[in-house]
């Protein structure tokens, strides 16, 4: 079967690419601001400066990483029907929510607001009845529980919200902790839970080639429970990376294989994906620029590179990311996030936000799903073989003839052709949100009627007493 994939990068700049990462993690190394992560490598065979916190990694401890890491996969949901293989091997990539927003848009008032862990609940179920939505990464950052623990409010919630793998932020070794404690509750057991992974973790390198206390401590934790981990580089053009696409590119590299040595070195055999939500910023205002054109060259390049080590990979986003809700983008801003779709990835992070992911809202997820309905006709599988060239109906209808009354087209047309759907085609116009009140109309109608299984009651009041003593721990 073919599928439709972007190629940037020819052989010999996937070399290069590869040779100036290893380079860099020897001559320059990571900056890891964890005493325990620095002893593990130094133990492990990396040249550590305990004073400056720099870990210098040989390109032998990179090859082990790679040898050690599983290249296949899957991300469960608390519903094993929803549980998700990595990698994909053809066909469409699987799609997650936006994640951590901070803000969202009110469903019945329309207006911005802070959201709880029930908002969140319902964020959640809304993602479990979208077919499209095959991850939930928590998508608006509560505000009902203190700061310090909101990340294992946030994984509890959406576990009580949907059936689906949530996929979300830890932020130190005992958030890591606990969120395994909690996770373990639902899946039956520590032994269970790594069977079935029912929650991964999204950890960010900080750009340039550094790695903070707090959650590379908990990727090491996360390793050992055998939870999978996405490393997320976020390498900024012109602010953490090089302003060069390609200094970008050796950046993200360059961190993805860190954080793998990392994994590998604290669990051998530890579920890990290589990412990128990397762009240029916007060099009149600052901020991370969504629609840049070279988000591009960048999504394909660290797409190839996660294929070349044999990586599952998150290197590319959906859904339209609009300055406010409904279709508000131009066609080339559109163009800079739908053709990254295409860069070898396996999951791509976006449905539900706008305002450059501040925001969220019930209305934007219903949108972004039905345009990738849409859309995915694209990524759809082609056969490439002798009976579908079919030279014997070319022989048969002549030179210069039709195919058109021909009993092969009658016989292979609707498997072979896309035929869009009109009134999902009525939402798409850009610079518009004439599709916002049936959209909230959907969302309402799904939010009601749709069912997730609940959690046993004591399963939820164990969770909350272990949420209760987090916070005790934590705060005081």
């Amino acid at each position: 079967m073919a599928v439709l994939r972007m190629k940037f990068l020819d052989r010999h700049d996937e070399d290069l690419i590869h040779d100036k990462s290893i380079e860099s993690l020897q001559d320059m190394g990571v900056l890891v601001r964890s005493e325990s992560v620095l002893r593990m490598l130094d133990d492990s065979g990396a040249a550590v400066d305990h004073r400056t916190k720099i870990a210098r990694i040989p390109e032998a401890m990179v090859k082990e990483a790679l040898d050690k890491a599983p290249r296949s996969f899957k991300l469960c949901g608390r519903d094993p029907k929803n549980d998700v293989e990595l990698p994909v091997d053809s066909g469409f990539p699987y799609i997650t929510t936006d994640g951590t927003t901070i803000y969202m848009r009110d469903l019945e008032t329309g207006n911005r607001r802070d959201a709880t862990r029930a908002d969140l609940m319902e964020f959640a179920k809304l993602a479990d009845a979208l077919d499209p939505v095959s991850i939930f990464w928590p998508i608006v950052t509560v505000t009902d529980v203190p700061e310090l623990v909101h990340s294992a409010h946030e994984m509890w919630a959406s576990q009580q919200g949907c059936t689906l793998n949530s996929q979300g932020d830890v932020l130190t070794k005992e958030d890591a902790q606990t969120q395994i404690a909690l996770a373990s509750l639902i899946a039956g057991g520590m032994d269970e839970l790594r069977k079935r992974p029912i929650f991964s973790a999204i950890m960010c390198p900080i750009a340039p080639l550094s790695f903070d206390k707090g959650m590379v401590e908990a990727q090491v934790e996360l390793a050992k429970a055998g939870i999978p981990v996405v490393a997320m580089s976020m390498s900024l053009s012109g602010m953490s990376s090089p302003v060069t696409i390609a200094g970008t590119i050796v950046n993200v590299n360059t961190e993805n294989l860190a954080s793998l040595v990392i994994t590998q070195f604290a669990q051998p055999g530890a579920p890990h994906i290589y990412s990128s939500e990397s762009a240029p910023i916007d060099m009149m205002t600052g901020n991370m620029n969504f629609e840049a054109p070279e988000i591009l060259p960048v999504s394909a390049a660290a797409g190839q590179m996660a294929k070349r080590y044999g990586r599952p990979c998150m290197v590319s986003g959906w859904g339209v990311e609009p300055d406010t809700p409904g279709i508000t983008k131009s066609f080339c801003e559109l163009a800079s996030v739908m053709l990254g779709i295409f860069c070898n990835t396996d999951l791509a992070v976006g449905i539900g936000g706008f305002d450059d992911a501040k925001g969220c809202s019930f209305e934007q997820m219903v949108i972004d799903s039905l345009l990738w309905e849409n859309f995915r006709a694209f990524l759809r599988e082609f056969e490439i073989s002798e009976e579908s060239i079919a030279l014997d109906v070319v022989k048969q209808v002549g030179h210069g003839n039709s195919f058109l009354t021909h009993p092969h087209t009658a016989k292979n047309f609707k498997k072979e052709l896309f035929f869009w759907d009109k009134k999902k085609l009525g939402w798409e116009a850009t610079l518009s949100d004439r599709m916002l009140p049936e959209a909230k109309e959907t969302a309402k109608r799904l939010l009601q009627e749709h069912e997730v299984e609940p959690l046993d009651s004591e399963i939820v009041r164990s969770g909350n007493q272990i949420l209760k003593e987090y916070e005790k721990r934590v705060i005081h």
